[in-house]
């Protein structure tokens, strides 16, 4: 079972969808723009990624210049309550099999999940 979190706009996410698909693999798909993801769900896919909430947050995005989310101190639980809150600040794709995640960035990252 495989899960995309997925936004429709970006380039990156749909052409890792794709790549999931050449492969023979049609993902949960989870618009997660439209469906927030809360903390625990943040923290889980954290953990499958091996990633802080430091290394998963847009900072390109106005959200995270408007909190002031770059500012030294910032710790990982206000990343998560922003991210939750604000889930453009969520850098896409992240795509789950099993016990594993990856970021698609490049979306050829997702090879290494099959």
């Amino acid at each position: 079972m495989a899960t995309i979190y997925h936004n429709p706009r970006c380039s990156k996410s749909r052409q890792t969808l794709e790549i999931l698909r050449a492969n023979g693999i049609e993902p949960d798909i989870v618009h997660y723009l439209q469906t927030p993801l809360d903390k625990p769900r943040l923290v889980a896919l954290l953990e499958k990624l091996g990633l802080s909430a430091a290394q998963l947050v847009r900072r390109s995005e106005q959200g995270f210049k408007d909190g002031n989310l770059g500012a030294p101190g910032v710790s990982e639980e206000q990343l998560l309550d922003a991210m939750s809150a604000q889930p453009k600040l969520i850098e896409r794709p992240i795509v789950v099999i099993g016990s594993r995640a990856v970021l698609g960035r490049p979306p050829e990252k997702v090879l290494e999940l099959l």
